[in-house]
């Protein structure tokens, strides 16, 4: 299957390159900015449409018209430019990427929405633990709101043709191995990760969901969660449920150190199985 992966320069993008060329996939990478990963590249203004649309059809002596697309491109959290701009840039990126696939004929397109649409920074409590994809999408910020906005449009391009899959990764916070050494920071004071509920997805584990959704015979819209299995933190998980936390329903039973984000949709669904753990990394300190 030949791939468009926009944003391939990115923390995650440049890991999910790496993964679909190692997994016999052909990759072209596209982003704002020149990248040397490897396979076939170009730089891209996503808010261009022609842009995007001579991405995906096609680009001389680099690649032929894609088969998916991969869609990681996008200013990855608030408060990095103004509210406006992200928002306009964003939406307006993935509104061209969708357009762009319709247009094409490609029929599979896997995007990275966020865990942000849950509700984050969780100022407000959840409706219930663990979180997961069956409570109505809950932004706080221009970022999430423009992810939930992705959403939105997911699911009507699906409508227009039954024909399509288009599936939103809801990335957890993205981690690569060199990132745990600073995990050890916040042992000693919660609050400082109660944002995303000691959440985290290595980015190993990210780019294997990219993969499966990629394989999916799924049709339509759907959101997965992509987190890991545990939590940032050594101490047990229900230890932290303290404060507004504490009086929430538990709807499966916390055990250990485990995510208070649910990947069990993505388990049934997707056969995604979290295999990488901060606390496997030899400059972590858990146990």
């Amino acid at each position: 299957m030949r791939v468009v992966v926009t944003g391939a320069a990115g923390k995650l993008g440049r890991v999910v390159v790496a993964h679909l060329h190692a997994e016999g996939y052909e990759v072209a990478a596209v982003d704002r900015v020149p990248t040397s990963l490897g396979v076939p590249s170009t730089v891209v203004d996503l808010t261009d449409f022609g842009q995007v649309l001579g991405a995906l059809t096609g680009v001389h002596d680099r690649w032929s018209a894609a088969e998916a697309v991969v869609h990681l491109g996008a200013i990855p959290a608030p408060g990095l430019t103004t509210n406006a701009h992200l928002l306009a840039n964003n939406v307006i990126s993935t509104h061209n990427v969708f357009e762009a696939a319709r247009v094409a004929g490609i029929k599979k397109v896997v995007w990275a929405s966020s865990e942000t649409v849950l509700g984050l920074p969780f100022d407000t409590p959840p409706p219930y633990l663990p979180v997961d994809e069956e409570y109505r999408v809950r932004p706080e910020t221009s970022y999430s709101l423009g992810k939930a906005v992705d959403e939105e449009m997911a699911a009507h391009f699906a409508r227009w043709d039954p024909e399509l899959s288009i599936i939103g990764l809801r990335y957890s916070n993205v981690m690569l191995p060199e990132d745990y050494a600073a995990f050890e920071e916040w042992q000693d004071d919660p609050a400082l990760r109660a944002w995303n509920l000691w959440s985290y997805i290595d980015a190993r584990d990210g780019a294997e969901a990219v993969r499966l959704a990629l394989e999916s015979d799924i049709r339509g819209f759907e959101p997965f969660i992509i987190a890991a299995a545990d939590t940032v933190m050594l101490r047990p998980t229900e230890e932290l449920l303290t404060g507004n936390l504490a009086a929430l329903e538990c709807r499966t039973r916390i055990e250990g150190r485990s995510s208070l984000f649910s990947v069990d949709k993505a388990r049934r669904l997707l056969g995604y199985e979290p295999t990488h753990s901060w606390r496997d990394e030899p400059s972590s300190e858990g146990d």
